[in-house]
Parts: structure tokens; C-alpha cells; sequence
């Protein structure tokens, strides 16, 4: 059984996570989205209400479980029992960030390996900020989150 990580720091998720989410689910048999505590980010919702949101947003995939962690990516895969971590990529400079991760990610645990999947062209430009700010500027963000983000958001910034 192959087991694999999908982390981020989902605030809040989209559907551009969504997307690289439910294709890892086709190709691997356990996908796990590890939402990230990120606490040097100054996320808009804690931890608990992200990992939350993610797991309303994946719950029609049955092979998908939403956890939340703190620390090394490479220990909670280890923890885990996952060899893959599964990253999205939106743009030339998610590529600069992600390929600097994965090398240091190697040299941590040289036995996970990471699969990168390409953002269809209508979410190359969605990123949680962007949602975010659409968001407090009073902004329509429904074709951009699953509808329980949607209704967060709209919680948030009311």
C-alpha cells in the first residue's frame, strides 16, 4: 500500500488544493493532507479550524484522512508510514521553492520521494492569500473555495 503526503498550510483550502488533492487520491491507495501548524506564516484560522475546513472539503474522498502537525515534514512522514509527498505546482516560482524543499527533504530522509502535479491552467493563479484577500475586501470567492471555506470566510470577515 502506498501512502502519501500531501502538506500545506491550507489557510484556508482551495480548489486548486482540491484539484492536486483529489488526483493524488487516484494515484495513490492512502492520501493523507497534513495541514501544517505554520505559526511564522500568522495564519487567518488556527490550526484546528484549518484541518477542519480540509477535512469537510475532502470528505466525499473515502481514501483521504485530514491531520494537522507541527515539525518536520520528513518526521511526520516517517510517523506516518508515507514514502511519497505530493506537491502542487502553479508557476516557475512555486518550482524554485518546491525543488529547494525536496532537495533538503532528501538529504533529510533520502526514501521519501516527491511527486509534483501540475495545476490545471484555470488554478495557476489561485493561491489562499489571493482568497483571502478577495475575501476581506468584501469580494465573491465561491468559484475559488469549496462552499464550507466559502462560509468561513464570509464568518471571518463579517
Amino acid at each position: 500500500m502506498t501512502r502519501a503526503i500531501t502538506p500545506g498550510t491550507f489557510d484556508p483550502i482551495t480548489s486548486g488544493h482540491l484539484d492536486v488533492i483529489t488526483r493524488a487520491s487516484q494515484l495513490f491507495d492512502e492520501v493523507i493532507v497534513a495541514v501544517a501548524a505554520s505559526p511564522n506564516k500568522k495564519p487567518l484560522f488556527s490550526l484546528e479550524e484549518r484541518v477542519a475546513l480540509a477535512a469537510e472539503a475532502c470528505e466525499s474522498l473515502p481514501n483521504v484522512r485530514v491531520i494537522g502537525f507541527e515539525g518536520l515534514l520528513v518526521d511526520l512522514a516517517k510517523k506516518e508510514g508515507a514514502t511519497v509527498l505530493v506537491k502542487g505546482l502553479r508557476a516557475i516560482t512555486d518550482f524554485e521553492y518546491e525543488f529547494q524543499m525536496t532537495a533538503l527533504n532528501y538529504e533529510l530522509c533520502p526514501e521519501l520521494e516527491t511527486v509534483f502535479i501540475m495545476s490545471p491552467p484555470q488554478y495557476m493563479y489561485l493561491s489562499s492569500s489571493i482568497v483571502r484577500e478577495v475575501a476581506s475586501l468584501k469580494g465573491e470567492v465561491g468559484q475559488f473555495v469549496p462552499p464550507c471555506v466559502e462560509h468561513a470566510l464570509g464568518k471571518r470577515f463579517n
